[in-house]
């Protein structure tokens, strides 16, 4: 399998994890006006599944150190398969639970409580787990990262589409966020430590991505039904519908989504050996940085917004860059 020999290079993992996870929803984006919500959604997660796959058929069986993708998935034991698959069941309602707290409350809203609130406890909870570099440098840099997801927030609030905030919108924000916050540390759980000597009954990165993405797939079953039938706003959808609604580009619009997420999730996984998983948790999440570049720069989402906005959008921009610096400055002292 693949493994990382040097910080540097894990943390430029961790870069790539931040752009993907935070470019994949330009794939919803550009399947939204023909393709409800919930079927892009299957695409997507089929997507996860099969990326996972082609990774730990290629990355994950290549070379000599630590140990082969299929070898791997044969030895795990029960405990690293069950905490693994919960990952990607408690992801999958967490993803859909902020999907549906933007559709209520909107962005303003829904981001800097559930990606704020899932950032910290992420941080929290894999650096108590694993606690790996300096903590007053990593939370300082967290801390920052939270101040420019609020300011952005206060950029999207400036918009006159902008919604206001209901009970039920903040409800499903931190529900969301809290959920969010977790679903890494059930994959982290799962994994090793030593990748060049394989704990026995853990599983590598690749295998752990397999059996995560399976739990989101299977999950969708259960999570995405009850929002096809019982969605948050707008008209129910159904199963005949994904059939007789889609196309070939409209699939593989939402298998991309699914390849762009999966191949980030597992860059952070490679880099956790010596970044540490609170690291390469929290840099990832950096992805909200990525997002609001691509909603300013490509989609022109603040074009004609209220004098003043532009600097609302500098000062997040020097927020998040200042304060990942320090997240990746906390494993060098």
């Amino acid at each position: 399998m693949i493994i990382v020999d040097s910080y540097a290079v894990a943390v430029g993992l961790c870069v790539i994890t931040m752009l993907c996870w935070g470019s994949w929803a330009n794939t919803l984006k550009l399947a939204s006006r023909e393709w409800p919500f919930p079927l892009y959604y299957w695409d997507y997660a089929l997507g996860l599944v099969l990326t996972s796959l082609l990774l730990g058929l290629t990355l994950g069986s290549m070379g000599s150190e630590g140990r082969a993708f299929v070898p791997d998935l044969r030895q795990a034991s029960g405990g690293a398969l069950v905490s693994a698959f919960l990952g990607g069941v408690v992801f999958n309602i967490a993803n859909l639970l902020v999907v549906a707290a933007i559709d209520v409350a909107g962005l303003a809203v829904a981001f800097p409580v559930a990606i704020g609130l899932a950032l910290v406890i992420g941080v929290v909870v894999n650096y108590v787990a694993t606690p790996l570099g300096s903590p007053v440098l990593l939370f300082a840099g967290v801390a920052l990262v939270v101040a420019a997801i609020l300011v952005d927030a206060r950029a999207y609030a400036r918009l006159p589409s902008a919604k206001g905030a209901t009970a039920k919108g903040l409800t499903l924000s931190v529900l969301a966020g809290f959920l969010m916050g977790f679903f890494y540390r059930f994959v982290a759980a799962a994994m090793i430590t030593d990748f060049r000597s394989p704990q026995a009954g853990q599983l590598t990165p690749f295998s752990a991505m397999l059996v995560f993405t399976s739990g989101v797939l299977l999950s969708n079953f259960l999570w995405n039904s009850f929002f096809m039938y019982r969605p948050v706003s707008g008209p129910p959808t159904t199963y005949g519908e994904y059939v007789t609604k889609g196309n070939l580009r409209l699939h593989l619009v939402g298998l991309l989504g699914g390849f762009i997420w999966c191949f980030g999730m597992t860059m952070s996984l490679i880099a956790s050996e010596q970044a540490g998983f609170a690291i390469s948790y929290g840099l990832g999440q950096g992805a909200t940085m990525v997002a609001a570049a691509w909603g300013v720069f490509v989609w022109k989402e603040f074009a004609g917004a209220p004098a003043g906005t532009s600097r609302l959008i500098a000062a997040m921009f020097a927020l998040f860059v200042t304060g990942l610096a320090m997240i990746i400055a906390a494993r060098l002292v």
